[in-house]
C-alpha cells in the first residue's frame, strides 16, 4: 500500500510565505533593474535617447509592479517575522553566545551564514523604509507651480532617498541570491515535497522511491 507524502501544516505556511516573499521580490528586483538602466529623466528636447522606449511594458505598468513587489514582499516578511519571533529571539541569542564566544567559536559556513542573514536583514530594512517613502510621498513635480512645493522630503532629499532605496536594494538583491544558492539544495527538497504532498499516493511514492527529492527526516 502507498502512503503519502505528508506535510505539516506548519511547514507548508511556511512555504507559501517564503513563495510570498520570492514572489514579492523577482517583482521588486526586476523592475527595480528596469528602472536602474532606465531612468525616467523626460524628453530633455529630443537629448534623451531613452525617452519613450518600451521594454515588454509600458513604464506605468513597471512602476506598478515595482511598487505592489514591493508591498507583497513587506508584508510577507512581517507576517513572516510574527510566526516564528520566538523562533528569532532564541536564534538572535544562540548566534550572540556564539559571536560572542560563550559557546564557542561558530563554524566557518555559519559564519557566512550569519553574516549574509545580518546583511540581507540590515538592506531589507532600509530598502523598506526607504520604499515606505517613495510610496507616501510620490513624485507629483511642481505641477506648473500650483502645488506649492516641489517634492515632499523627510530628513532626506528625494534624490538621496532613492540612492539610499537603489544601493539598498541592490546589496539586498546580491545578499539574496547567495543565501538561495547557499541552501539550493534544502529549497529544492522542501519545493519538490511541498508538491508531492499534492499529488496521489503512488505517482508521489513512485517520483520519491527514484530519487527525484530527499526523504523526510
Amino acid at each position: 500500500m502507498f502512503k503519502p507524502i505528508r506535510m505539516s501544516m506548519q511547514t507548508r505556511m511556511n512555504w507559501l510565505i517564503d513563495l510570498a516573499v520570492f514572489l514579492g521580490g523577482v517583482l521588486a528586483g526586476l523592475s527595480g533593474i528596469y528602472f536602474l538602466f532606465l531612468p525616467s529623466g523626460g524628453y530633455q528636447g529630443g537629448r534623451n535617447p531613452m525617452y519613450g522606449v518600451t521594454v515588454l511594458f509600458e513604464r506605468h505598468t513597471w512602476s506598478s509592479a515595482h511598487t505592489w513587489g514591493g508591498v507583497l514582499m513587506v508584508a510577507a516578511v512581517v507576517i513572516h517575522f510574527v510566526i516564528h519571533w520566538d523562533w528569532v529571539k532564541r536564534m538572535s541569542r544562540r548566534t550572540w553566545s556564539a559571536v560572542m564566544r560563550k559557546d564557542g567559536p561558530l563554524s566557518r559556513g555559519a559564519q557566512i551564514n550569519v553574516a549574509i542573514d545580518l546583511l540581507i536583514a540590515a538592506s531589507f530594512l532600509v530598502c523598506a523604509v526607504s520604499g515606505l517613502y517613495f510610496l507616501f510621498a510620490p513624485s507629483g513635480g511642481a505641477h506648473g507651480g500650483l502645488s506649492g512645493a516641489t517634492e515632499p522630503a523627510f530628513l532626506f532629499s528625494r534624490t538621496t532617498w532613492d540612492l539610499i532605496h537603489t544601493w539598498s536594494g541592490t546589496i539586498l538583491a546580491v545578499a539574496a541570491v547567495l543565501h538561495f544558492a547557499i541552501h539550493w539544495r534544502w529549497i529544492k527538497n522542501v519545493s519538490v515535497r511541498f508538491f508531492l504532498s499534492l499529488r496521489p499516493a503512488p505517482q508521489a511514492q513512485s517520483e520519491l522511491a527514484v530519487g527525484k527529492v530527499a526523504p523526510s527526516r
